[in-house]
């Protein structure tokens, strides 16, 4: 499986951002974990009932104790690759299986839970670019993409301010993790939104 067309495919936007990635080591494991997130998203849409779709994310689950052991499922290319960002990165466990529970209650008709579904998984990937101790910094970045997501950009567009400037004190190399939010309509096009992540990284605000 090519992870980086998988992504792209399924996640356009943080895709793009995953471009102003200049290591390719880091774009690399950046794009596990999108590829991750991406099949956690894609469940609801391959079953038909609710109980279906959270037998597929307890599958998951079971993984994740091999993948944080070092010892992923053989011969799944995003279990293995998101495996090596593990251990080469320290991801904190919480926020993968977070992200799972959180699955499951949406499938079962509970609203999102935007921590669990955007700021963990942002704080993820900042750890990915730049390390640990930059959770306070992009606290509120999450929330402006998980309320954009969620079809809920007015409420993005007032939290804006504050989250630029909770980023102040972000270091530029970890902004490609929180660049998607500046995407606040998820239907503009391509081009469009290619250009808004370059001005965002170039200002280095949302």
């Amino acid at each position: 499986m090519d992870l980086d067309a998988h992504v792209r495919a399924a996640d356009f936007d943080r895709w793009a951002s995953s471009r102003l990635v200049a290591d390719a080591v880091l774009r690399t494991d950046l794009v596990a974990l999108y590829a991750f997130e991406a099949e956690l998203m894609a469940i609801p849409a391959k079953v038909s009932q609710p109980m279906l779709a959270e037998m597929r994310y307890a599958w998951w689950a079971e993984q994740m104790d091999g993948v944080f052991a070092g010892e992923p499922r053989k011969g799944h290319p995003i279990l293995e690759r998101l495996s090596q960002a593990v251990r080469k990165h320290g991801l904190d466990r919480s926020a993968l299986d977070g992200l799972i529970d959180a699955h499951i209650d949406r499938v079962h008709g509970e609203p999102h839970d935007l921590d669990a579904f955007f700021v963990a998984p942002m704080a993820a990937a900042v750890r990915i670019l730049i390390g640990p101790g930059h959770e306070a910094a992009i606290e509120t970045a999450g929330r402006v993409r998980g309320l954009s997501q969620t079809g809920k950009s007015d409420e993005a567009r007032l939290l804006r301010h504050r989250a630029n400037r909770e980023l102040a004190g972000l270091p530029v190399a970890g902004f490609p993790a929180v660049a998607s939010a500046a995407l606040l309509d998820p239907a503009a096009p391509e081009p469009v939104k290619r250009v808004r992540l370059a001005w965002a990284a170039l200002r280095g605000r949302l």
